[in-house]
């Protein structure tokens, strides 16, 4: 089993020295998902929402806080990303947003965690301007999609990963 990185021999935390890494151009894509009512989605699709377009709010949020990981998570190094992007879908069947990012950088080290952080922040973004109407709104399925590059290789949910 692979170990910590995070850890150091004495079991203490620690942020990994990536000094001697190659910088490669590395990719993440996460997601995650918010339930709500029917009455709550289609106030968001219909530009109802007495707080403005959520959606914007929301895609703009989740590309700040890939910018600000490092900041929010201790031990994440600060990155110059290339490239965030947040998309929101309706899932009208299921009275679900559908919330995917991608992150996307040439460095030292992975950006799933920014991702992650994207799709994260969108999603309390989503519940925080439609609290007003609906607080049962649900929160779900916060993962990783797919990553590239780096030494640990490529990760694609649902399948079989080295």
């Amino acid at each position: 089993m692979t170990k910590f990185t995070h850890i150091n021999n004495n079991g203490e935390a620690n942020m990994v020295d990536v000094s001697a890494k190659q910088d490669t151009v590395r990719e993440a894509r996460a997601e995650a998902l918010v339930s709500m009512s029917e009455a709550t989605l289609q106030m968001i699709l219909s530009g109802q929402h007495h707080k403005g377009d959520v959606f914007a709010t929301a895609r703009i949020a989740g590309i700040q806080a890939a910018k600000r990981t490092w900041d929010l998570i201790p031990l994440c190094h600060p990155l110059l990303l290339s490239k965030v992007e947040v998309s929101l879908i309706a899932l009208p069947e299921s009275n679900q947003v559908r919330i995917e990012s991608l992150c996307k950088l040439t460095g030292k080290t992975g950006v799933e965690m920014e991702a992650l952080t994207a799709a994260s922040v969108a999603a309390l973004t989503i519940y925080d301007m439609c609290k007003a109407v609906q607080k049962d709104i649900v929160i779900e399925h916060i993962r990783l999609l797919e990553k590239c590059g780096g030494k640990s290789g490529h990760f694609l949910a649902g399948k079989q990963n080295d």
